[in-house]
């Protein structure tokens, strides 16, 4: 909306009076989190050249009281999805302050405040300002007020995340359907670094051909950790492995995973987003908990064609890892779900062509 306002001094005295506006956000209740999940930030917000995002959670205003000097900017209302901005002209200074309302349990304010304005008697002043009031779209935020767009949060891996964002919505232009556009984006990620996984699944592979030099190791040396370490590492060193190669693909992997957790959490477009059948909201947990169960039993597969851990305490720990992955991702995003996996059946399948190519010397 553009707000134009007219003040006008019929008196035959001066005038003087200062441009107020000021946002008020109830906290919201305590949001009960599933396991694993991270929450969305909802509080208030503004802009400065210096911080062009700047959040002020409701437990920093509990104690103190925010003021700031501005030129231009924005000052903001976040809650999940949606956000309210109020825009000045870029060209007027403006004072920022926000604080909790008195007298209130969970009432918070930010205010803009500008320069008073001196008018002659029947000299009027003319104000423009603009106020949104809507969903977060970054596309859209970013043409009202530099710095608008970032209130998209995507935290510390934003650069991965705008990149997949970006992917993702040309995806989803094309084929129509969110669901098989993440499809689409994790085969994309999987063929980028297909090189580099295949040279871990390299490894694995070779390290299962070891399994019989191992064991016989273990028979040899006992219980002798002194001396069991140094040969297990000779061994590796003699057939040019590296035992913890097959670690790669994970570990590669988690930077992109979380990067796409908060594309999937932030996006309003995945809001009521449907996949098909009974997945009806892509931003939201699986009613039926099939894909997060599907998606353990692939854990599960993807272990055992890998190397099994020589150690036993440490095989079990690792055979509990789907079960704990399964459990986390109960309550997790169902687009979320569906592209880890989407991306352990391609890994599955990746592995199984590679233990066949590489597991002969």
């Amino acid at each position: 909306l553009e707000i134009q306002e007219t003040v006008h001094n019929p008196t035959t005295q001066p005038w003087g009076g200062q441009f107020f506006v000021a946002l008020n956000q109830t906290a919201p209740a305590e949001e009960k989190l599933g396991f694993g999940q991270l929450r969305t930030y909802q509080g208030l917000a503004y802009y400065t050249p210096n911080t062009p995002y700047k959040k002020l959670p409701f437990d920093a205003l509990n104690e103190k009281t925010v003021s700031k000097s501005l030129m231009g900017g924005w000052i903001a209302s976040q809650k999940h999805y949606f956000i309210t901005a109020w825009i000045p002209p870029k060209h007027r200074s403006h004072t920022v302050m926000a604080s909790k309302v008195a007298n209130t349990f969970n009432r918070y304010s930010i205010s803009l405040t500008g320069l008073t304005h001196h008018l002659q008697p029947k000299q009027s002043v003319h104000l423009l300002n603009q106020l949104y009031v809507g969903p977060e779209l970054p596309n859209v935020l970013g043409t009202l007020s530099k710095g608008l767009e970032l209130t998209v949060d995507y935290g510390w891996l934003w650069f991965i995340s705008d990149a997949l964002y970006w992917l993702l919505s040309h995806i989803q232009s094309i084929v129509g359907n969110w669901g098989i556009a993440i499809i689409l984006l994790t085969l994309f990620i999987k063929l980028v670094f297909y090189k580099l996984s295949d040279t871990s699944f390299k490894s694995m592979a070779r390290m299962k051909t070891l399994q019989p030099k191992i064991e016989a190791l273990k028979k040899q040396h006992g219980d002798n950790k002194e001396t069991l370490g140094p040969a297990m590492m000779a061994l590796y060193k003699k057939e040019k492995i590296n035992p913890l190669g097959g670690c790669l693909p994970m570990l590669i992997q988690i930077p992109f995973f979380i990067a796409l957790y908060w594309v999937l959490m932030e996006s309003v477009e995945l809001r009521h987003a449907p996949f098909f059948g009974w997945i009806q909201d892509l931003s939201t947990k699986d009613p039926y908990y099939i894909l997060p169960v599907v998606m353990g039993v692939s854990m599960l597969i993807q272990q055992r064609l890998g190397p099994q851990n020589p150690d036993p305490i440490q095989a079990r720990m690792m055979l509990a890892l789907p079960l704990i992955f399964t459990f986390m991702f109960l309550s997790f995003p169902a687009g979320l779900v569906l592209y880890w996996l989407v991306n352990n059946l391609l890994s599955i399948a990746q592995q199984w062509y590679c233990t066949r190519k590489y597991s002969t010397p």
